[in-house]
């Protein structure tokens, strides 16, 4: 059995020093909702918490859907890095980044150099850059699969943008990794689901990415960014492919998104035959430590549709 925990949207805070040159640009609305709402709902005693959890359950791999950071300053950047290196080597551990990774241009080639280590596909050795993704790694039967949607946008805007070229790269990793017989699981920071989020928040390349999963299959899709536990599916009929959101990791109880969590899946079986539960672990009030919140038994291949999970 290989199991896989799977957080999100950490926020990591508080911000570094910032002058007025780190504003003049899209970050200053970020800077305005952070000092106004996310400060106050967002916690790093939190995420620690939800980490602590995470590594008393001693999963064999985790998984890291974006966020990381709020206005991808640089020192936020570096902070995130020494907080990679606190949850466990790069070999244990696989990052996708988010919107809020590439807040502004220029900022997800930033990422991309500083969490490279965790970005990075089995037996590659040149830089990491948009062209790198999605990349793969095999840890045990399973082939872990890194997608990026993250790509600088207008103020107000938070979109994610799946395109042809990665979509074309993709299929070719899900066919390779069938032929091994692996559980495929992609990792991707926005939902590539319809309705899931707002508009403004919407992933680009949602059919497109559905092409890929009829076409190639696959057994399992992590995502971020809406800050919800969620339970969709997607794929042809009678080979539906579970969708699942988790909550955001750094969300203290009482805001208006469920209080932070991690999802652990337990992973068994072979091709054709794949068995997966799924336990939802996270916090139920201020004072209290992580606990089950729920625990699901994922159909393989087929899940039915359901509507919006919440604790």
């Amino acid at each position: 059995m290989f199991r896989l925990a799977h957080i999100s949207d950490a926020h990591l805070g508080p911000l570094p020093d910032v002058t007025y040159r780190d504003l003049a640009s899209k970050r200053v609305l970020g800077y305005v909702n952070w000092q106004r709402n996310r400060r106050r709902h967002m916690h790093d005693a939190v995420i620690d918490t939800i980490v602590a959890d995470i590594k008393a359950n001693a999963p064999d791999h985790l998984a890291v859907t974006g966020d990381l950071v709020n206005l991808a300053l640089d020192g936020e950047i570096e902070m995130a890095k020494h907080w990679l290196e606190t949850l466990g080597s790069p070999h244990d551990v696989s990052v996708v980044p988010g919107n809020h990774d590439a807040y502004v241009p220029g900022a997800f080639d930033k990422v991309c150099r500083a969490w490279a280590p965790w970005m990075t596909g089995d037996g590659v050795n040149s830089p990491v850059d948009r062209n790198s993704f999605p990349y793969l790694r095999v840890r045990g039967n399973v082939a872990l699969i890194g997608v990026t949607t993250a790509r600088a946008t207008a103020p107000f805007m938070a979109n994610g943008f799946f395109m042809e070229g990665q979509a074309e790269r993709l299929g070719k990793v899900l066919d390779d990794a069938a032929k091994q017989g692996l559980f495929r699981a992609i990792m991707i920071h926005h939902p590539p689901v319809r309705g899931a989020v707002q508009q403004h928040k919407r992933l680009f390349g949602i059919a497109r990415f559905h092409k890929v999963i009829r076409r190639h299959g696959a057994e399992l899709v992590l995502h971020g960014h809406s800050h919800l536990p969620s339970l969709f599916s997607i794929g042809a009929r009678g080979a539906k492919v579970p969708v699942v959101g988790v909550a955001a990791a750094g969300q203290a109880p009482g805001g208006k998104h469920p209080a932070a969590q991690y999802n652990l899946f337990e992973i068994d079986g072979e091709k054709g035959a794949w068995r997966v539960r799924l336990t939802r672990r996270g916090l139920t009030g201020p004072a209290l430590p992580p606990s089950d919140l729920q625990t699901t038994d994922l159909d393989m291949p087929a899940v039915k549709d359901r509507e919006l999970v919440r604790s």
